[in-house]
């Protein structure tokens, strides 16, 4: 109860930001971002918009893949609208395809840029059922494993950067509080929805994706920790937002959901918060395999702390991701 309470109000935590702040309000003392080159996932609408926007404002130069590259261009014109000088680079990227993945990668390593930044923000919350091209269900390829290879595909890219700059890597994998609504065996029911729509149910397979954004900032954090690598990954849960997430569900009782949960809701500028905090926060340096809510560092599910089950996930992932 006095959790709500402090939500509803906006009371500030440790950070000296809470339910309240906003991403321009958490960045305002932040570094200069003009040697930051940044890749934003979902940048061209909703949260992820407003998280590119605010980076741009700040200086960084964005990479936004997308699969519509119409929408990708108008996110940037108005962007360049309201910052001239933003340097912002379109590519064109499917998550829910592990060939267009790699293809990305392929493509971004030929502009010979430097990464410093990447923010695992795109998703999507499918009513119905879809298996990708690769074999796994939809929300689940969309939202964790294309960004698991993402990231993997990635992580020498932004090693080779941080040692050239000395400016530490960040990797920020959004999540969702919903990762605590999923129970039972991962993998299994992985299995299930990826061979039959009998067993799916869109809420459990969203619980599940945002599960494995939890699970996978775990296993990765200890993984760089071993390698050494001056690079971080934390994980964060926006809060609750009407954004196009939801336009697959969009009618009468979407619509009644969100009008009696309205003061629960941020607007996209307080949603965008966490994930710019946790992307650029001086104080944050070191800081890795944490999640974070309301720009404070929080608690997460008991599975999404379960390290046996984040190593489980990734030997999981390294096969589904496999070439053979």
């Amino acid at each position: 109860m006095l959790e709500t309470v402090k939500y509803l109000i906006g009371s500030r935590g440790a950070s000296g930001f809470g339910s309240k702040s906003t991403a321009e309000e958490v960045t305002e003392t932040c570094p200069d971002l003009r040697f930051i080159t940044a890749i934003i996932t979902g940048a061209t609408s909703g949260i992820g918009a407003e998280t590119a926007r605010v980076l741009a404002k700040r200086g960084a130069r964005l990479v936004i893949p997308a699969r519509n590259l119409k929408a990708a261009a108008e996110a940037k014109a108005r962007i360049v609208s309201e910052f001239p000088i933003s340097e912002i680079v379109i590519m064109a990227l499917d998550l829910s395809s592990l060939s267009s993945v790699r293809k990305f990668v392929l493509d971004f390593e030929s502009l010979d840029l430097p990464l410093n930044l990447l923010i695992n923000n795109a998703g999507r919350f499918a009513h119905h059922h879809a298996i990708s091209e690769d074999g796994i269900e939809m929300t689940f390829a969309t939202n964790y494993l294309g960004h698991f290879l993402l990231t993997k595909l990635l992580l020498n890219k932004m090693m080779e950067t941080t040692k050239q700059s000395g400016v530490q890597g960040r990797i920020v994998n959004v999540s969702s509080s919903i990762n605590g609504w999923f129970s039972g065996d991962m993998i299994r029911y992985l299995g299930q929805i990826s061979r039959s729509k009998s067993q799916y149910d869109a809420t459990r397979a969203y619980a599940l994706s945002k599960l494995a954004n939890v699970l996978h900032t775990k296993e990765l954090a200890q993984r760089l920790k071993e390698m050494g690598a001056n690079v971080t990954v934390n994980c964060v849960h926006p809060g609750i937002v009407r954004t196009r997430l939801t336009r697959e569900r969009e009618g009468f009782i979407t619509g009644l959901v969100f009008f009696l949960a309205s003061k629960l809701l941020k607007t996209i500028p307080q949603a965008a918060s966490t994930t710019c905090y946790v992307a650029t926060y001086p104080r944050l340096e070191n800081v890795s395999g944490k999640y974070f809510a309301d720009c404070n560092e929080t608690w997460t599910s008991k599975l999404g702390s379960d390290s046996i089950e984040a190593s489980k996930l990734w030997a999981a992932s390294e096969i589904m991701v496999s070439e053979i």
